[in-house]
C-alpha cells in the first residue's frame, strides 16, 4: 500500500533487496545440516537467530560473529561456522514478479536506488546472483556504512548520496518499521506487504510505469 505524504510526485524508485527483491531465511542453511526437527527450532532461537545476523548486517565480520558465538555455545562451534561457510544458502531466489518490475523501470529510464539491511561480507557473496541489482544507480549497504534501518541517519544518508530530496523518491520497503522512518522524513512509500502485483499497481498509478 502507499502513504501518500509528501505532495509532490516521486520520479525515482528505492528498493530495499530482502523479501523485496529476494528472499531469506537462515533455516534453509541448518534444515540440511540439523535432522532433528525440535532441534533446528532450538538453534535458530536460541544460537543462530535473526537478531544476532543483525549484527552482520551492521558492520560485525563473520569471523568475529562466528568466534563470539562459539565461545557462548561450543558445542555448536561446528554449526555456527556454516553460517558463514554457506550463508549464500540462505537465499533460495528472488520474489516472483518483483526483479521483472525493476527490470521494466529501468527500461523506462527512471532512476533506481537500494537501501539495504545487509552485512558487508554476505552482500558481496549474494550481489552476483541477481542481474537487477545492475540497474541500480547506487546501493547504501548497511554493514559498509556502519548504518541500520530503520534509523533516520541512514535515510539521511542514502537521500544526500543518491542527490535526489525525500519527496523525489518512492521507498519500496516490507518492514513497517523502515516504512514509518521513511515517510516520517517525507519520503513517498509503498509498504510491501501485496506482493509485486500491489507494487506494480502503485508504480502504474504513479505514472513510474506504463499500465
Amino acid at each position: 500500500m502507499t502513504q501518500q505524504a509528501p505532495a509532490t510526485q516521486p520520479h525515482v524508485v528505492v528498493f530495499d533487496i530482502g523479501h523485496v527483491l529476494i528472499d531469506w531465511d537462515l533455516r534453509l542453511i541448518y534444515e540440511k545440516l540439523i535432522e532433528d526437527p525440535e532441534k533446528l527450532d532450538w538453534f535458530l532461537t536460541h544460537v543462530v537467530t535473526k537478531d544476532w545476523h543483525f549484527e552482520h548486517d551492521a558492520g560485525k565480520p563473520f569471523a568475529q560473529m562466528v568466534a563470539e558465538r562459539s565461545a557462548l555455545y561450543p558445542a555448536e562451534a561446528t554449526l555456527i561456522e556454516a553460517y558463514a561457510d554457506r550463508w549464500i544458502e540462505s537465499i533460495p531466489g528472488p520474489i516472483p514478479g518483483t526483479p521483472a518490475l525493476v527490470d521494466r523501470l529501468a527500461a523506462g529510464g527512471v532512476p533506481l536506488y537500494a537501501i539495504t539491511n545487509f552485512g558487508d561480507e554476505a552482500f558481496e557473496l549474494f550481489r552476483p546472483t541477481l542481474p537487477q541489482l545492475g540497474h541500480m544507480r547506487d546501493i547504501v549497504v548497511s554493514g559498509v556504512e556502519k548504518m541500520v534501518k530503520p534509523d533516520d541517519e541512514i535515510f539521511h544518508h542514502a537521500a544526500a548520496r543518491f542527490g535526489h530530496a525525500p519527496e523525489e523518491m518512492l521507498f519500496v520497503d516490507d518492514n513497517a518499521a523502515n516504512i514509518a522512518t521513511a515517510q516520517r522524513l517525507g519520503w513517498h512509500t509503498h509498504h510491501f506487504v501485496g506482493g509485486s502485483e500491489a507494487l506494480e499497481a502503485d508504480l502504474v498509478a504513479w505514472g513510474l510505469l506504463k499500465g
